[in-house]
């Protein structure tokens, strides 16, 4: 007997999630292989929370468990929540268009989609719409009213309730039902209805004028990190990435949503949250991604000079937040070992080997070097200039003389326009996130042009000093 109950308690030890010191290990490893400025974190395990951080804030400040962070995309969870109690209330019905309840979009494109199909990222709207709302719009009081106007007017990339595409266009517009319905600006509504009753005393809405503290966010700089400038995230961008919080606040978060009682949402509003949505949306709830093998709910979430995580384990009342200000270069000053690390570690779930890293690099490597080959290749040119007129003579050397000039058109599209889409993102904004990798993308298009047009020029400015 004592045998078996000493062979019990080595399996136990042996797939138990990691202790606190253990984390902090792990953390403090991580720390000092990487240049990320800052980390907090916390574990839930049913009523129990701890807590942990490591690093700078802003260069002066410690980062403790109490540091506000921007959450990014975690943000989405909050603003279907709000979404949830006002259906609860009888205020809104889920499967009701949007045009019901916002008069801009009566009669527009994307007036038919439903509530429904905003929360679950089925509405047709893209990534890339979701990304391209005027600029100018961020900071202003009125900013997500402007912007769910500018929606309205937008036709839908795909027919709504065909496919799922993550889109942050669909968590704003929700954003704005939630004001017109509720008759509340969205920061009073997620303040009174949310952070106040779950005592989330530290937690606030990016850009709701009242409020300073945020940690300094860090963007990747050529394997180093960055200060971002002035804080990115407005009003306009609150309902789907502006809400700001600490690793303490997100703790008593998690543990709302995994309770299993009536609160701020009934246990059955909580529980439709954290299941498939649709058919057409089997790995997204309402606000949370998915994952049915693990039994896990979690949202991830990128701003410029943030990166954050927060992940649960429902059934088992086991939960984790990952809070850093550093957002993640291509290859290089990654945070996503730390953020991944700990979740695997603090619910004792597998973490996938990184198979892409190495490719990452190479990439980020080629890319940085594009621009010195360009400009090599321009003095080459010059010292070739004689060779670069005698081309002139001959269909093929005039051909060999303009055909550069094309390719390198194509090649300046692909990294101005191309990969940024592939981010799901303008130029401009992947800027705000890697300014290092859109610098090089930049470089290379105008380089590349650069020296396609120079050779014409020698070649043309060789001959006619020749003649």
């Amino acid at each position: 007997m004592l045998r078996i109950s000493a062979l019990i308690l080595l399996l136990a030890a042996i797939i138990a999630p990691a202790s606190a010191g253990e984390l902090d290990d792990f953390v403090a490893a991580q720390m000092e292989s990487s240049s990320l400025p800052g980390v907090a974190w916390a574990v839930v395990d049913g009523d129990a929370v701890t807590t942990g951080a490591d690093g700078t804030a802003d260069g002066e400040r410690d980062v403790t468990p109490d540091t506000p962070f921007l959450l990014g995309s975690i943000s989405k969870s909050f603003t279907a929540l709000a979404i949830m109690q006002l259906a609860e209330a009888g205020k809104l019905d889920l499967d009701q268009s949007v045009a019901h309840y916002l008069g801009d979009f009566a009669g527009k494109p994307a007036g038919p989609i439903t509530l429904r199909q905003l929360l679950s990222h089925t509405s047709g709207l893209s990534t890339l719409q979701g990304n391209s709302a005027p600029p100018e719009t961020e900071a202003l009081s009125d900013a997500i009213s402007r912007r769910a106007a500018w929606y309205a007017q937008q036709e839908p990339a795909y027919a709504p309730g065909t496919r799922w595409e993550y889109s942050n266009a669909n968590y704003l517009i929700l954003g704005r039902v939630i004001e017109a319905v509720s008759g509340m600006p969205y920061p009073a509504y997620i303040a009174a209805n949310i952070f106040q009753p779950l005592g989330m005393d530290a937690s606030y809405v990016s850009g709701d004028g009242e409020h300073t503290g945020l940690a300094q966010g860090y963007t990747p700089w050529f394997g180093s990190f960055q200060p971002t400038g002035a804080q990115w995230a407005g009003l306009g961008s609150a309902p789907q990435g502006g809400i700001v919080s600490t690793a303490s606040d997100l703790a008593r978060y998690l543990q709302m949503m995994m309770n299993g009682g009536d609160d701020i949402l009934s246990a059955a509003g909580k529980a439709r949250m954290l299941e498939p949505a649709s058919e057409v949306s089997p790995g997204y709830g309402f606000g949370w991604m998915l994952d049915a093998d693990e039994g896990s709910a979690y949202h991830t979430g990128m701003s410029p000079g943030f990166e954050t995580i927060a992940a649960m384990l429902p059934g088992k009342r086991r939960g984790v937040v990952a809070l850093t200000n550093g957002t993640s270069g291509m290859g290089f000053a990654e945070t996503t070992d730390l953020r991944l690390g700990l979740v695997a570690r603090a619910l004792d779930l597998p973490k996938g080997a990184d198979t892409g890293s190495t490719l990452r690099k190479v990439n980020f490597l080629a890319l940085a070097a594009a621009p010195v080959v360009l400009v090599l290749a321009m003095i080459w040119a010059w010292i070739r200039r004689e060779a670069l007129s005698a081309k002139r003579s001959t269909a093929f050397g005039l051909f060999s003389l303009l055909f550069p000039l094309f390719a390198m058109a194509a090649v300046a599209w692909v990294c101005v326009v191309l990969i940024p889409q592939m981010f799901g993102v303008p130029i401009s904004t992947l800027g705000l996130f890697q300014p290092d990798m859109a610098l090089l993308l930049k470089a290379t298009a105008v380089l590349g042009l650069l020296w396609a047009v120079v050779r014409l020029a020698l070649a043309y400015g060789a001959g006619r000093a020749s003649a």
